[in-house]
């Protein structure tokens, strides 16, 4: 940007000295948005179309939900409402329609990295996205997964893990997989001050070990270890939902416990093809989408370009 402001200033400079000007050639930029420059002591203003991020002491629609907010809405027989995020825009989103809990889920790996399954989601990977969401957050409470094999090996591993989530991604809780096989770790968690939500039943990264994806608490004794979760019904303490599985943005049947809100799907490839379509017909960008250059540029444009004689 800054080079393409110099050669606007020397073009406008040779305009008004009457010096021969520099030959300008034809650029691209690879993002959206604009260049405006004025000869006057050429100023360069970008307006680039990306998400803009919120001012700093922006109100948030509601009270930051904590932890014990949470355990007062159980209480109180208020359903909670969870959706997973995985980066920016969605979080504001989410915490702009009042989400009480936004999950970073690892299900990020297949919705959103296309892995087969969450097992090849890295701490890094989950670590980043987190960061992400967190930036986006003013409302929500933030629980991170922690991915398949960090928090398997030793309880040391699993505590150092589960503090990057805390320290450096922003996150306020970490959601692990596993029931009674957790306690010690659970135990461990909290006494660091780490809240930890627990996962059980159809626990993803037990895939192999359960021989595929099932419904879980189908027999008595699977019962005795549950008590309730998605799927479950309407009397649990709140819902929590894919945010790909609201918008139909999987690519794939939809579960029985999901509800379609919206068919993001269509949405989107109808956009995608009128707007192919469009720059394919000459259609887009039209005048009124297009940025022209002062006249003094314009002129001095004409006269650097080379003559073209006539046969």
């Amino acid at each position: 940007m800054a080079s393409l402001a110099g050669i606007l200033q020397h073009a406008g400079a040779s305009a008004r000295s009457g010096t021969q000007p520099i030959r300008l050639t034809a650029y691209t930029n690879s993002c959206s948005g604009c260049i405006r420059a004025y000869l006057g002591g050429v100023a360069l203003e970008i307006i680039m179309s990306v998400t803009q991020l919120r001012t700093r002491g922006a109100v948030s629609p509601a009270p930051r939900v904590t932890a014990e907010t949470l355990l007062q809405k159980k209480l109180a027989n208020q359903p909670i409402t969870a959706i997973t995020a995985y980066d920016y825009p969605t979080a504001r989103l989410l915490d702009e329609a009042g989400i009480d809990l936004v999950l970073v889920g690892d299900s990020l790996g297949m919705v959103v990295l296309g892995y087969e399954n969450t097992l090849p989601v890295t701490l890094d990977e989950i670590l980043h996205h987190t960061r992400a969401v967190a930036r986006g957050l003013r409302h929500s409470f933030l629980v991170a997964d922690m991915p398949y094999g960090s928090y398997h090996s030793s309880l040391d591993d699993a505590m150092r893990n589960a503090l990057r989530f805390i320290k450096e991604a922003g996150a306020q809780a970490v959601k692990i997989e596993g029931g009674a096989q957790r306690a010690e770790l659970v135990k461990q968690l909290t006494a660091a001050e780490i809240p930890v939500v627990a996962h059980i039943g159809l626990t993803p990264q037990s895939v192999h070990s359960m021989g595929g994806y099932r419904v879980q608490g189908k027999s008595l004794a699977a019962i005795d270890r549950l008590t309730a979760g998605i799927g479950a019904g309407p009397d649990c303490d709140g819902q929590i939902l894919v945010f790909h599985d609201l918008f139909n943005l999987t690519f794939s049947p939809a579960a029985k416990f999901t509800r379609q809100y919206a068919d993001g799907a269509a949405f989107f490839a109808e956009a995608l093809a009128q707007y192919r379509d469009d720059v394919a017909a000459h259609r887009f960008p039209s005048d009124e989408e297009s940025y022209h250059l002062p006249r003094e540029v314009q002129t001095a444009l004409a006269s650097a370009q080379p003559r073209v004689r006539k046969a």
